[in-house]
């Protein structure tokens, strides 16, 4: 049988408790198997724990909780509604739900005979079906748009396709609109596409489309990202956004990155069997630093020998690109690098972007 709703979104909250943990009992800290904190309101203390590991459901599951002073107890979703003190639990879902980058239950609509309409969309297959319709970046406003990040040796990669009139929905209530959006693919260790993630763009693709929210993702997410291969397959690249990956990427092209697309995910990456050394590429901020954290602490009880942190010099990777150009970035992380990374794998010239995108 098909699970609850919330049983599902509790489900996959406790699939990433540490993430969630840091995310909304901030002022707890991780104690072995179990994040310790004073309350459900995130104040100091000790008396409310959280399992971070455990089977997925029934007994010791990851994501259940004890207030061993109150004795109040729950899953995280409960948590999260008593922490946000919300009075109605469609608000806790929806939270669940955006936290957790997934889309909207699709809503009843009358049939031809009166009675609802139960089916609901495929989101991962209308990401595919999506990502098939896009043509190479080459000579598009993406191009434009990736150039002007300092990007332009990306144009070609396959994991990024270009749409011309690509929807974008304000609102239920709101007639979608169209823009050229660039678009990446979103894929799982073995390649299948999950999902794909959209930045809108304005029509000459010099910049992001005026919108409130110009980047979205659709379809499954959580643990998958952009991949771009390399030569190295023991070695991985794992980024928070999609150019900040692209531009570490570009100075080491024969080390394999992914983007995760968000610091919640990049927390939240499944990592590839057999990694022997990790690089976490985070942003200059304290989601960031509690993204590579806890990734660290996930490939570490994996077993993953080594962990590197890349640490950027202003708020991501892409900013000291466009600020150091190639060379100066290149030059950044070499001291952040294993050595023989560094030596054999790191392009320390000074290349000049493609000038004909």
């Amino acid at each position: 049988m098909p699970s609850h709703p919330a049983a599902e979104l509790a489900r996959r909250l406790g699939e990433i408790a540490e993430v969630v943990c840091r995310h909304y009992l901030s002022n707890g800290r991780r104690q072995g198997r179990y994040w310790l904190v004073g309350d459900v309101n995130n104040s100091a203390g000790s008396s409310l724990y959280v399992r971070l590991t455990g089977p997925s459901s029934g007994k010791g599951a990851r994501g259940r909780w004890v207030d061993a002073a109150s004795g109040e107890y729950g899953d995280l979703l409960d948590l999260i509604r008593l922490n946000r003190g919300h009075d109605d639990w469609r608000e806790t879902l929806e939270e669940a739900r955006e936290f957790l980058r997934l889309p909207r239950p699709a809503r009843p609509e009358a049939s031809g005979q009166g009675g609802p309409a139960l089916a609901t969309r495929d989101t991962v297959e209308a990401a595919r079906r999506l990502f098939r319709s896009g043509r190479s970046v080459a000579g598009t406003p993406a191009a434009t748009y990736l150039a002007g990040r300092g990007l332009a040796r990306a144009i070609g990669l396959p994991a990024l396709r270009y749409h011309p009139r690509c929807y974008h929905r304000v609102s239920d209530d709101e007639p979608s609109q169209q823009h050229p959006a660039l678009l990446a693919a979103v894929t799982d260790l073995h390649g299948t596409v999950t999902g794909v993630a959209r930045t809108w763009l304005a029509p000459d693709g010099r910049g992001k489309a005026a919108l409130a929210d110009p980047r979205r993702s659709l379809g499954h997410q959580l643990g998958h990202g952009v991949r771009f291969p390399g030569a190295v397959p023991d070695t991985l690249v794992a980024g928070e956004g999609l150019e900040t990956t692209l531009s570490v990427h570009a100075v080491m092209p024969a080390i394999s990155a992914a983007a995760a697309l968000s610091a919640n995910h990049l927390a939240a990456l499944v990592l590839p069997p057999g990694l022997r050394r990790l690089y976490v590429a985070r942003d200059g901020d304290p989601e960031g630093v509690r993204a590579y954290t806890t990734l660290r602490a996930r490939a570490e009880a994996a077993g993953v020998p080594e962990v590197w942190e890349l640490v950027p010099a202003a708020d991501d990777f892409n900013t000291d690109l466009m600020a150091r150009g190639p060379g100066g970035l290149a030059l950044h992380l070499a001291p952040q690098l294993a050595e023989q990374d560094a030596m054999h794998f790191l392009r320390l010239e000074a290349i000049e972007p493609d000038a004909v995108v």
